[in-house]
Order: structure tokens, then C-alpha cells, then sequence
């Protein structure tokens, strides 16, 4: 090579933690935990499998920084806010980040799921809770109906949104080839959510429900 010519053989960043993480979480964005390997992973970084041993001991260490930096992601509650606007928009966030990560919520009851992101979430929502005025026995039923509304919702739709993903004509192909007769409820309410209109986001709606009925509950 001429002095002073520049080698282009290899632009690649150099090896880091954070790219690893950010290769894995993308592997999983797109086709789900189970295309999260060491050899995936270091076939999209360009590098030998041994090289990832260097930061992670092994693959479940590697999904402990996915979902990591996936709670990282999640509003915290603001001090400035009321306890109910600052619950709202941290649960809207934290559904939203799942909801952006699909393969994160399998993880949540694994102990990949305990690091220090979550931990502070958990730990300033029900702050909040306390702070507003809730006693021991209702902030913990409250947590845990806003955190299991939240993660519960996701569950719910990802499915749906899975179907609608790989099938986009799977609602009109039932109401073309079904006995809608036999429910025709449930035909109007597809009809309906096929009409251009707008909808309230039902996670919003439930979790609207939610917060009216602890408010009335820290009145009394």
C-alpha cells in the first residue's frame, strides 16, 4: 500500500459492550429472542463467537443488558407532575417501549428482568403512590394493578399486531368468509374497527379507569 493511502478494508466501530447490546436488541426487534446467538451476533458484528465472551459470560448476561436498556428507555415519573399525570405518562412510556421491543416482555418475570432501570422505575412509581397520599396496603395493590395492566396489555396486543403484520387482509377475509350471523356483534365490532375514524387507544382507556378509581379511593 502507497504511503500515505488509506486502508478501506474495515470501517467497522471497534468491539464495544454497548454494540453488542445494540446488535442484539436489533436481532431480537426484528425476528424475535430466539435469533439472538452468540454466532448471529458475531456474524452481524464482523468478529469470531470467542470475541463476545469478553464482555458477556454467556447469552443470558446478553439479554440482562437487552432488557436493561430497554427500562432505560421508559420515562420516569416527573416531580413536577401530579401523582396521576406522572403515573399516566410513565405507563403510556413504558407500554410504548415495549410495545417497540416485542421480545422484551417475555423477560420481565425472568431474572434477566432485575437491574437497576427497573428497579428505580419500580421503586419511583411507588413513590409516587406514597407521596400522594395512599396507605402501605393500597399503594401495593396499585403498583401492581398499573404494572400488571401494563405489561399485561402488552401481551394482549402483540398478537393482533403480529396477525395484522403478516396477514393485513385477516379481518376482511373473516368477514368475507365467516357466518356472521352466528356473531354478528362481533361482526359490527370489526366493522367498526375497520372504519376510518378515531379511536382512544384502549391501553389509554383501561389505564384512565384505573387512575379515576384510585383517585376516588385517596379521597376517601
Amino acid at each position: 500500500m502507497a504511503l500515505g493511502a488509506i486502508d478501506n478494508r474495515d470501517r467497522r466501530p471497534r468491539l464495544s459492550r454497548d454494540r453488542v447490546v445494540q446488535s442484539a436488541v436489533a436481532l431480537a426487534d426484528q425476528g424475535g429472542i430466539e435469533a439472538v446467538s452468540m454466532r448471529k451476533l458475531a456474524l452481524e458484528l464482523g468478529v469470531e463467537a470467542m470475541s463476545l465472551y469478553h464482555y458477556f459470560a454467556r447469552k443470558d448476561d446478553i439479554f440482562g443488558a437487552m432488557i436493561e436498556g430497554v427500562w432505560a428507555e421508559i420515562e420516569l415519573p416527573a416531580a413536577e407532575d401530579d401523582w396521576r399525570s406522572a403515573l399516566r405518562r410513565t405507563a403510556v412510556s413504558a407500554y410504548r417501549a415495549l410495545l417497540r421491543h416485542p421480545w422484551a416482555t417475555g423477560l420481565i418475570s425472568s431474572t434477566a428482568a432485575v437491574s437497576a432501570p427497573r428497579l428505580r422505575w419500580m421503586d419511583s412509581v411507588l413513590r409516587v403512590l406514597r407521596e400522594a397520599g395512599f396507605a402501605p396496603g393500597m399503594t401495593d395493590l396499585a403498583y401492581h394493578v398499573l404494572d400488571s395492566h401494563i405489561v399485561g396489555f402488552v401481551l394482549w396486543v402483540l398478537p393482533y399486531l403480529a396477525i395484522e403484520k403478516n396477514d393485513p387482509k385477516f379481518a376482511d377475509n373473516f368477514l368475507a368468509t365467516f357466518p356472521l350471523d352466528e356473531v354478528p356483534d362481533l361482526a359490527a365490532h370489526i366493522d367498526y374497527h375497520l372504519a376510518p375514524h378515531e379511536n382512544v387507544s384502549p391501553f389509554e382507556f383501561g389505564l384512565d379507569l384505573i387512575l379515576d378509581g384510585l383517585e376516588r379511593l385517596r379521597e376517601n
